[in-house]
């Protein structure tokens, strides 16, 4: 797959998160298909994917089905990200998917570099339990790799749990190899395969090997800027009620008890006072 121009990549960003904002709003797929399509840029080919993509909805009710289709377009990350988010028991909440396929749009459309792409792309399969012999497969298609990076990720998902991870990228890195050159004499120059990752990338994947790899992609996106990965909600703030909800069920309950109050008779409009007055038989008038 052949990269797209930046313009490309912005709209999608903005499609990936206009389509997301109108989904919480309970605006049904296809309706919210038609109204962005007017709304992206027609000097892009997004309108174009769109159409395919609402084609897709109204047929199958599956959106991933069309970007399957769109191989030329949307990148097979894309795809499974999408499918996984539209299977019919899946944990993996379609909001959470278009949150991740904005934010890698944004990305690609500013200075994306491979390593970077590929840290946010294999902590979404990481943090969110999306399976890692497929997700990395599609990961590896991705025409922005070059064939090193292809087989190197293919590798790596083989060696998946028999490796740590700060190891693998470590030792494919310019820190490995200048380490290597000061430990040996005469120095060593010959690298036996190909360097991956930057000299600060092997930095920071050393100081992490033997910790948990989910503080190894948050030191890179505080030291070199990474995307950072949405985070799901918890099972406690799914179904807490919006703050303007609440208040309005507060006010019901306060006119349920005032009515009740009512009707036995013992209604008590005191509290509602700012400062209730007081009445005594022996107060004299004053004039």
């Amino acid at each position: 797959m052949p990269q797209l121009d930046r313009e490309e990549y912005i709209e999608q960003a903005y499609f990936f998160r206009t389509f997301r904002e109108r989904l919480l709003e309970e605006t049904p797929s296809q309706d919210i298909l038609a109204d962005v399509r007017e709304e992206i840029l027609a000097t892009t080919k997004l309108p174009l994917a769109i159409d395919v993509l609402r084609g897709e909805v109204m047929l199958k009710g599956r959106m991933s089905d069309g970007m399957a289709a769109l191989g030329h377009y949307f990148t097979t990350f894309q795809t499974y990200i999408m499918g996984m988010a539209e299977e019919d028991r899946a944990r993996f909440d379609q909001s959470t998917a278009l949150e991740i396929l904005e934010r890698e749009a944004r990305y690609r459309g500013e200075q994306p570099t491979a390593a970077g792409l590929f840290i946010y792309q294999f902590e979404c399969l990481a943090r969110n339990r999306l399976g890692y012999e497929k997700g990395m497969a599609a990961i590896a298609a991705d025409g922005f790799y070059s064939p090193d990076w292809h087989d190197w990720i293919l590798l790596t998902r083989s060696r998946l749990g028999a490796h740590e991870f700060a190891d693998m990228i470590y030792f494919r890195s310019e820190y490995f190899v200048e380490e290597r050159r000061r430990k040996t004499n005469p120095p060593n120059d010959r690298s036996t395969a190909p360097v991956l990752f930057t000299r600060q990338e092997g930095r920071i994947a050393k100081a992490h090997r033997g910790k948990d790899p989910l503080y190894l992609f948050a030191a890179m996106q505080r030291h070199l800027n990474y995307p950072a990965i949405p985070r799901t909600l918890r099972a406690d703030d799914q179904h807490q009620l919006p703050t303007h909800l609440e208040l309005r069920l507060q006010r019901l309950e306060k006119r349920l008890q005032l009515l009740e109050s009512e009707q036995k008779g013992k209604l008590d409009l005191s509290e509602f006072y700012a400062k209730p007055p007081k009445f005594t038989d022996d107060e004299e008038p004053t004039i």
